[in-house]
């Protein structure tokens, strides 16, 4: 079988579309997208945010932030966000088609057009390294987004980044159990 080596690079499938939001020193909220970025503890998140974005000058104020999902239904505001700089765009939030709502637990906007939102507390940020870990202290999910009081996947339509070929992909195919498919491999 041939392969064709890419060099080193981040290209891995699938990579998180994350719109990270913030408040700055006067309350107005900020997005950004962000594709780098994981799970790294129980409760903890871990993202990679060049020092330069308006969100690393916003959190080290506020000492929080919040990750929503980008969806198939707003990928052009999520993209949007990505593109142009909160520190030259003054709307750019709004620009987006995004409102918000202030979490009550951390102090960082809710994205409202976006279902699946991780409000989070600042733990560290590495200027070296470029890492932002988050305490995640909660995720809300808009009640549009349940069936029978549970997430649905095909009503949050959450995209993926393809590193590939500078693509959004939506996510909900299911094709099997986690902790179940596997079973007949014991």
């Amino acid at each position: 079988m041939a392969r064709k080596n890419f060099g080193a690079k981040a290209y891995s499938y699938p990579q998180p579309v994350w719109i990270i939001a913030t408040y700055d020193a006067e309350g107005n909220p900020n997005a950004m997208n962000a594709a780098w970025g994981g799970i790294s503890e129980e409760n903890e998140i871990s993202v990679c945010l060049s020092a330069n974005h308006k969100t690393c000058a916003n959190f080290a104020v506020t000492g929080a932030f919040t990750i929503s999902m980008a969806d198939a239904d707003h990928v052009a505001g999520c993209d949007y966000v990505g593109m142009a700089s909160g520190t030259k765009t003054a709307d750019k939030f709004a620009r987006a088609g995004f409102t918000a709502t202030k979490s009550e637990l951390v102090n960082a906007p809710i994205i409202n057009e976006l279902a699946v939102c991780l409000e989070c507390r600042v733990i560290e940020y590495n200027k070296e390294t470029c890492i932002l870990r988050g305490e995640i202290v909660n995720v809300s999910v808009d009640e549009s987004a349940l069936t029978d009081g549970k997430v649905d996947v095909s009503k949050v339509k959450p995209i993926s980044f393809d590193p590939f070929n500078n693509a959004y992909h939506v996510i909900g195919e299911k094709v099997g159990d986690a902790w179940g498919s596997g079973r007949s491999l014991l």
